[in-house]
């Protein structure tokens, strides 16, 4: 057995073990178990311009591969937007998955990959009713054999959130009800216990994949992006806007931003108001996660290194997480016409502060909007009919609440 290097090449199993999972179709199938790397036998895998760049990383990182190839970088041109407005790109992470897009499966290849390293079949993560994150880590966590537990927050309802309820439960995640903080946090113990006690070896995913192996998955996008600059496929960009949830892509980025020598300005747009991250700890855990990969690669060295600047903008979240704002609205309207689909939680609030510096005459060129929206049609892909009647009861009334259109 081989397993693919994520350098590009093939390399021989050293103490490595073979594992038998069922994948969601009922098939079995091998997981090759080596030191550090985990790959699914079968599954194409685009080598990490990470690894490219630090290939000693390899040995040492899990990495469960799911990007089909870099995410392409094109010109965004919006309409009702200024003559005079600069150049603006949009890096399309919309396109990152064939079975789930936008900004999860980065995070997800690291995630992934630790959690079949130490032979889990269970993972368990938190998050708002309508979680992208959790129903991504369903999604892919299924497809490399692994089940997954969802304990759910309240958030305001949309017809998108009651959709992505009826989701989580046609992909097969198990979802329990932890109405707010401190419930989610007592549900969370007393699920890990129970799946410990089944040993099902559980992995918990901090919420948004925000951890230190799952932040590697935008450490790795910077170096993708800074490929695609040096390729001549983008110019640098001035300013890079991303939308801030739990923060890990962000401080990812913010990470390989300094590793790569790109000199592009970070603007985080916050949409998030439980427990939002702060500027200090989106750096300081930048600064964190270098010094891990420089104690793991002796060609990494973490002294001297700038943080990268950080505009910090709170003016889109509305009045609390999920709502919907008007400027956000708009945004996706604009981007629809330009062929772009965002959603009103992160993407289009992320576009509302890029069109609201644009008419302002405060965007910098070139300007790069981060889509961290799935763009795949999850619903046409469902295992199963999203029928109500396999909700459980604890959520069946946010099925019922009238939402608007």
């Amino acid at each position: 057995m081989q397993h693919l290097d994520p350098t590009g090449g093939a390399r021989a199993s050293r103490g490595g073990a073979l594992r038998r999972v069922r994948d969601p179709r009922g098939k079995s199938q091998s997981v090759a178990l080596g030191p550090r790397f985990v790959h699914i036998c079968g599954v194409a895998a685009a080598p990490s311009a990470l690894f490219r760049t630090h290939p000693a990383l390899a040995a040492v990182l899990p990495w469960h591969p799911l990007l089909s190839g870099p995410t392409p970088v094109e010109r965004l041109v919006l309409p009702e937007l200024p003559a005079d407005t600069p150049d603006l790109w949009i890096k399309r992470d919309d396109r990152s998955c064939s079975r789930y897009g936008g900004n999860k499966p980065r995070k997800l290849e690291f995630i992934l990959g630790a959690a079949l390293a130490r032979r889990s079949e269970r993972l368990i993560t938190t998050g708002g009713l309508g979680t992208h994150h959790g129903l991504a880590t369903t999604i892919l966590g299924s497809e490399a054999g692994m089940r997954t537990t969802l304990i759910l927050v309240d958030q305001p309802l949309t017809r998108e959130v009651q959709q992505s309820l009826l989701l989580h439960a046609a992909y097969g995640a198990k979802l329990v009800y932890g109405r707010n903080l401190p419930g989610a946090a007592a549900q969370l113990f007393r699920v890990l216990g129970t799946s410990t006690l089944r040993m099902e070896r559980p992995t918990y995913v901090p919420t948004g994949g925000t951890s230190r192996h799952g932040n590697l998955g935008f450490v790795a996008a910077a170096f993708e992006l800074a490929e695609q600059v040096e390729h001549g496929d983008c110019p640098e960009p001035a300013d890079i806007y991303i939308a801030i949830g739990s923060g890990g892509s962000l401080i990812g980025l913010a990470a390989g931003l300094v590793l790569t020598g790109l000199r592009s300005r970070l603007v985080g747009v916050l949409v998030n108001d439980v427990l939002p991250p702060s500027p200090r700890r989106i750096l300081g855990s930048a600064g964190s996660l270098i010094d891990w990969l420089a104690s793991l690669d002796a060609s990494i060295s973490s002294r001297g290194r700038a943080h990268p600047d950080l505009d910090y903008v709170k003016d889109q979240l509305g009045p609390c997480y999920g709502a919907v704002t008007p400027a956000a609205r708009e945004a996706m309207t604009l981007a629809r016409q330009a062929g772009i689909q965002l959603e009103t939680t992160y993407t289009a609030k992320c576009l509302a502060e890029i069109v609201v510096r644009a008419r302002s005459g405060r965007l910098r060129g070139p300007s790069l909007f981060w889509n961290t929206y799935n763009g795949v049609d999850v619903v046409a892909q469902a295992p199963r009919p999203l029928d109500a009647a396999i909700i459980p009861p604890a959520f069946q009334r946010f099925l019922r609440e009238p939402v608007d259109d």
